[in-house]
C-alpha cells in the first residue's frame, strides 16, 4: 500500500563479482563492496575454472578480475567472457604495471585496468565508472597507454577518418581522457542517452566492441 506521492523506486545496487586467488583479498573486497550503499558483492571466486557457470548464476554488472590467476589467467578470462558476453563490464586488477599485460588486457576487451595499490575509494570509483560506461584507469596506467600508442614525434598521422562526426570526435576525445558517460554528458551539456547513442555509433564506425578498444584505436590511429 502506498503512503504518499513522494515515494521513489529504490536504486538497484551494482552487482559485483571478484576473481582473485588471494583469500584475504577476496574477504576484504566483499566487506568493502557490501559497505557501499550502491553495490553488492554477489560472488567471489579463487579461479576461472567455471567462469561461465559462475556468471550465469551471479548475473553481475561488473566483473573485477586479477590478471595473475591459477589455470586460466585474467587475460584469457576476459577474452572468453567478451566472446560470450560482448557487453560485459570487466575491470582488470593487478599488482604490477606490466605494459604487455595492460595492452593484452585492453585488446582482449577489458573496460578498465587498476592497480591493487589503488585506494579503496579509487577502486570503488573505478567500479562505478566501468558500470556507467567509462574506461577506468589509474593515472600511471593511462600514461603508459598514451605513451605506447603515441609513437615518435613527427611521424605523419596517416590515419583514416572512419566517418566520425565532429560531435562523435568530441565524445571520443573525452573517452580517451577517461571520462564516464555521465561526465561526458555534463561536459558537452547533452543527455546521458545522447552520449550512449553517440558511443554506439562510434563503436560501429571504429569496428570495436568496448570503450577500452575504442580508446586504444583512437590513440593508435591518432583520431583525436
Amino acid at each position: 500500500m502506498t503512503t504518499g506521492a513522494h515515494q521513489t523506486t529504490p536504486r538497484v545496487p551494482i552487482r559485483v563479482v571478484l576473481y582473485d586467488d588471494n583469500r584475504d583479498l577476496r574477504d576484504m573486497f566483499r566487506l568493502l563492496v557490501d559497505a557501499q550503499q550502491d553495490m553488492v558483492c554477489v560472488a567471489v571466486h579463487a579461479d576461472l575454472g567455471q567462469v561461465m557457470r559462475d556468471l550465469d548464476a551471479a548475473k553481475p554488472d561488473v566483473i573485477v578480475m586479477d590478471i595473475q590467476m591459477p589455470g586460466m589467467n585474467g587475460i584469457e578470462g576476459v577474452r572468453a567472457i567478451k566472446g560470450r558476453y560482448p557487453s560485459a563490464r570487466v575491470l582488470m586488477q593487478t599488482a604490477f604495471e606490466d605494459e604487455d599485460n595492460v595492452f593484452d588486457a585492453i585488446c582482449a576487451g577489458a573496460n578498465g585496468y587498476i592497480l591493487k595499490t589503488a585506494s579503496n575509494e579509487e577502486m570503488m570509483k573505478a567500479i562505478r565508472d566501468v558500470h556507467m560506461g567509462g574506461s577506468a584507469m589509474t593515472p600511471t596506467i593511462a600514461f603508459k597507454v598514451l605513451e605506447r600508442f603515441r609513437g615518435p614525434v613527427g611521424v605523419p598521422a596517416g590515419h583514416e577518418e572512419y566517418g566520425l562526426s565532429d560531435r562523435e570526435k568530441q565524445v571520443l576525445t573525452l573517452l580517451v581522457k577517461g571520462h564516464s558517460y555521465k561526465m561526458i554528458a555534463a561536459e558537452l551539456e547533452i543527455s546521458y542517452h545522447t552520449v550512449d547513442s553517440h558511443i554506439r555509433k562510434i563503436y560501429e564506425r571504429l569496428h570495436v566492441r568496448s570503450n577500452a578498444e575504442a580508446v586504444s584505436k583512437a590513440v593508435s590511429k591518432r583520431l583525436v
